[in-house]
């Protein structure tokens, strides 16, 4: 079902089901027109996505209405987990606003409890339908965890607790720089594939309330593909 959303899904991004849980605050006090399926949330970050690299960003939900908005409550339609790196900030490469994503961040989309209580948050008292877990091409967290394995350097404490969390998914396959990239998707695969894992999350997906996906931007195309 998720493949056959993304075809359906301008350049590829991403794809899914149907509807949200119901859950508080829900309702921001002006109506803003928001996807409330796995599905349209996915079209939606396709098409914002465009807009970024194709130069045609529309900056929504900014005004002065929509910020008195939503003082009375949120209602984001899809949350992304990404890296901290400073070139993949997530309301700009899909072109959302005020509003419209749950963001986390951790270097490499590593995951700890602080992680999964904050997405567990989106999806369970939000009513998400959309996780996205989001890599990007040149990945420090990553290049740091495949040099650490390679050379057996001990790095900074918490540097080292990333290094450690990314390393399952370092893929021996490939060489040089091209280990890096490939553990890039490894990395987001991993991620993915727990988070799907997880109870409550499960028990979302299997009612087709959620869909939890994973997903890649290239800096130097400004494209965010789906990572199957």
């Amino acid at each position: 079902l998720l493949r056959a959303s993304a075809a359906t899904a301008a350049a590829g991004v991403l794809a899914a089901g149907s509807s949200p849980v119901g859950a508080t605050p829900r309702t921001p006090a002006a109506p803003l027109a928001r996807p409330t399926t796995p599905a349209a949330a996915l079209k939606e970050l396709a098409a914002g996505n465009r807009r970024w690299r194709t130069l045609r960003q529309r900056h929504p939900h900014e005004a002065v209405a929509v910020r008195n908005s939503l003082v009375s409550g949120q209602a984001p339609f899809a949350l992304i987990l990404g890296c901290i790196d400073s070139r993949v900030p997530p309301e700009l490469v899909f072109d959302q606003g005020l509003g419209d994503l749950m963001t986390v961040r951790s270097a490499g989309e590593v995951l700890d409890e602080a992680v999964l209580g904050s997405i567990a948050y989106g999806v369970l008292e939000l009513g998400i339908p959309l996780v996205v877990v989001l890599g990007h091409q040149s990945c420090g967290a990553v290049a740091a965890a495949v040099h650490a394995e390679e050379t057996g350097e001990h790095l900074p404490t918490h540097i080292q607790y990333v290094a450690d969390q990314i390393r399952p998914a370092i893929d021996h396959a490939h060489h040089g720089p091209a280990r890096v990239d490939a553990t890039v998707s490894a990395q987001v695969r991993l991620v993915r594939n727990r988070l799907a894992r997880e109870a409550d999350l499960a028990a979302q997906v299997a009612a087709g309330k959620l869909a939890v996906v994973g997903a890649r931007y290239e800096l130097n195309t400004q494209l965010v593909h789906r990572i199957d």
